[in-house]
């Protein structure tokens, strides 16, 4: 029998159902492909082999996911991949038998439970998804500082009531002084000043992308969403989660004294249950409601991140600060199995890699195959190698370099790429080159997923790269500074701490924005109306695993449960294996693909005492929109989350 981390016990959390609307603008509608239900392909191209599992089963296969079922559970007897015989590893911790929160009027899908609280309250007092959203991310900079944060970036969607998606960037840049091998020692190898230490961190977006979003879209007033997180700073429980990401990250927090001071009192990690307050971060967020941005990138704040900047010896400085701005992009929308995924185009990675695959994978029944199988993983793995190799080689900051992003979209690319996957072998990766004409642990990074009453959805990943980012804090302002330079290639062609090995493209330069995985998605039905709000962290296995999420709904008729709780596969070109979290796939599945040719690699558990991190991928938050216009959402139990609704 396997032992599991304890982190599995979190199944057994609290939820509380407790809600928001928005003036709705005309809906925009999109004619299905099919006129009629009875033609829709379920959960893809239905062929006669598939016919013979009975119309009882197709019949609930449709009502489940295109809206004959009233039901809003979603739970685990109204489930199409239970009915089709659908299992989990029998030792595999998270079951595929809990029923999803369900709401009316919002939910709030975060990975720690002070965040989820705070947005649900701001649904409550009469705010917008947006609104709630802005609060929640201010939230999560205070309770959960090892992703959560003011000193990052990431990137944020936005889908109207109307049908209308916005994109909006908000990652960080390099300083107007960042040169191209900063990175490298004497012999032109590559150092740790990317990950550790002042030279390791970009001008932060997050202040400016929750602002300009607020501005653009909120509600309520500027100073009613800033003010739960100013009140959390001024004292909030120490949580579990909070104590084993600081003590698994507390030697390099040390070398750094003002975060030693404020994260490490009496050198020690604070103890479960203990209040821990944070006044220097209480009076940064303060300016931010009183004064805006303008602090942040100008004022006060601007001031105390330069002259940290100076006593680090970083390269940061007030005219990188003054100069940023976040970016409204337009959305990367690509159609799978009908259904049309919106996420994030360049220098998100996400949305143009996410489309590659899809539409490599889309030439394969998956359903038919089964969830998992070995013919499955096996397509999935092949498709994620070669978009992959094209993703590391080509994509970048847009604004700096020509991207064929047209080319991943394509159906020629798919054609082309799919026609080279055998069934009866894997690909070493040697053997697969970038194949457009043009151009892995854990991130700490955090995902959360809103929605209010009206039907506008938000999806926003955040990240400060590593655990507490550079490990550097800003003295006198109390909150940690990234280290998503290391997400340029520091030299091109060597991996990066996540074993992505990239090309020239995304080389470090000044006001550069790094290449990044983070996928926030909104995903459509058939008729145009929001289906799925899904997003998680994971360093370079954000793709797939978002990718997954979807999969598991769209091919194998998983409910939003059991969508999040499934085993993971991950592939990604370089290092040329196949990874699966601990205990995710049967011996039998993984001799099979051994038999194909795939080096398969089981993640290691970690410490017996390790709360999320023992063996597990992303910390996925999905919201599914029912038929009879309600929600169902579920916080990924690997990193402990909590799903709020009204």
């Amino acid at each position: 029998m396997r032992s599991f981390p304890p982190h599995s016990a979190i199944l057994s959390r609290r939820f509380r159902s407790t809600s928001m609307s928005w003036t709705s603008c005309t809906r925009r509608k999109r004619r299905s492909p099919w006129s009629s239900e009875s033609e829709m392909p379920f959960p893809s191209r239905i062929r006669s082999a598939r016919a013979s599992r009975g119309a009882a089963l197709l019949a609930l296969l449709l009502a489940v996911l295109h809206g004959c079922q009233a039901d809003t559970s979603r739970g685990p007897a109204d489930s199409a991949f239970l009915e089709a015989g659908g299992a989990f590893p029998a030792e595999w911790p998270f079951g595929a038998d809990a029923a999803a929160v369900t709401a009316t009027e919002g939910l709030v899908a975060t990975t720690d439970e002070y965040a989820s609280r705070v947005g649900l309250d701001i649904l409550a007092a009469g705010g917008n998804a947006v609104d709630a959203a802005v609060a929640t991310g201010l939230a999560l900079a205070v309770v959960n500082p090892e992703a959560g944060n003011l000193g990052g970036g990431g990137f944020m969607m936005i889908r109207l009531a109307d049908g209308t998606v916005f994109a909006q960037d908000h990652r960080e840049k390099a300083p107007l002084a960042a040169t191209r091998d900063m990175y490298l020692d004497a012999d032109g190898n590559v150092t740790d000043r990317s990950v550790l230490g002042h030279l390791a961190a970009g001008v932060p977006g997050t202040v400016q992308g929750l602002w300009d979003a607020h501005e653009r879209f909120g509600r309520l007033p500027w100073a009613s969403v800033v003010q739960p997180a100013i009140d959390l700073a001024g004292g909030f429980t120490v949580t579990t989660r909070l104590v084993s990401t600081l003590d698994a990250a507390q030697n390099g927090i040390r070398t750094f004294e003002a975060a030693a001071r404020i994260f490490l009192p009496g050198d020690s990690v604070p103890a479960i249950g203990d209040t821990f307050s944070q006044p220097d971060l209480a009076a940064v967020l303060t300016r931010l409601r009183d004064q805006g941005p303008d602090d942040f990138y100008r004022g006060e704040t601007a001031a105390l991140i330069a002259a940290e900047m100076q006593r680090g010896g970083g390269i940061m400085t007030l005219e990188d600060l003054d100069r940023y701005t976040a970016v409204w992009r337009e959305p990367a929308a690509f159609d799978y199995r009908g259904y049309t995924v919106h996420s994030m185009p360049p220098p998100s990675s996400g949305g143009v890699t996410m489309a590659a695959i899809a539409n490599i994978v889309e030439r394969w029944d998956l359903g038919a195959m089964g969830w998992n199988t070995p013919e499955t993983i096996h397509v999935m793995a092949e498709s994620f190698r070669r978009a992959y190799a094209d993703r590391n080689e080509y994509l970048a900051d847009p604004d700096f370099v020509e991207l064929p992003v047209e080319q991943f979209l394509s159906d020629d690319y798919a054609d082309r790429r799919a026609a080279t996957i055998s069934p009866e072998r894997a690909t070493p990766s040697a053997e697969v080159a970038p194949g457009i004409d043009a151009y892995l642990d854990e991130t700490h990074t955090t995902h959360y997923s809103v929605v209010d009453g009206d039907g506008n959805a938000v999806a926003v990943t955040t990240s400060v790269n590593s655990w507490y980012g550079s490990k550097v804090v800003v003295d006198g302002a109390g909150f940690f500074l990234n280290n998503t330079m290391d997400d340029f290639a520091a030299k091109p062609g060597t991996p990066n701490q996540f074993g992505l090995v990239q090309g020239e493209r995304n080389a470090v330069g000044p006001e550069k924005r790094m290449l990044s995985a983070m996928s926030p998605t909104i995903v459509e039905d058939p008729d145009g109306d929001l289906f799925l709000i899904t997003g998680t962290p994971g360093g370079a296995t954000i793709i797939t695993t978002v990718l997954q999420s979807i999969f598991n709904v769209v091919d194998h008729g998983m409910s939003v449960v059991q969508a999040v709780h499934a085993p993971r596969v991950h592939h990604q070109h370089l290092p040329d294996m196949v990874f699966h979290e601990y205990g995710g796939l049967l011996e039998a599945t993984v001799r099979a693909l051994e038999a194909l040719g795939h080096t398969v690699r089981e993640r290691d558990p970690g410490p017996p005492d390790a709360y999320f991190t023992g063996g597990m991928s992303g910390d996925v938050q999905l919201i599914m929109a029912m038929p009879d216009g309600s929600y169902a959402g579920w916080s990924d139990p690997r990193r402990g989350g909590l799903t709020l609704g009204r």
